[in-house]
């Protein structure tokens, strides 16, 4: 397995952890809140990688 594999696995073992821990999370819309966030993450992403091109 290389190195880069290796990361991929562990960014995504992270982010199923906190996706669970906000399924467990007793705060009311941390769910939502989450989803929120990695949807604002993509647009943000894809806009500046446009930029940056």
């Amino acid at each position: 397995m290389s190195l880069n594999k290796f990361r991929k696995f562990l960014y995504a073992l992270a982010k199923y952890s906190g996706d669970a821990q906000a399924l467990t999370s007793k705060r009311k819309g941390a769910v939502t809140r989450r989803i929120g966030r990695r949807i604002a993450g993509r647009i943000t992403g894809k806009g500046l990688g446009k930029l940056f091109k």
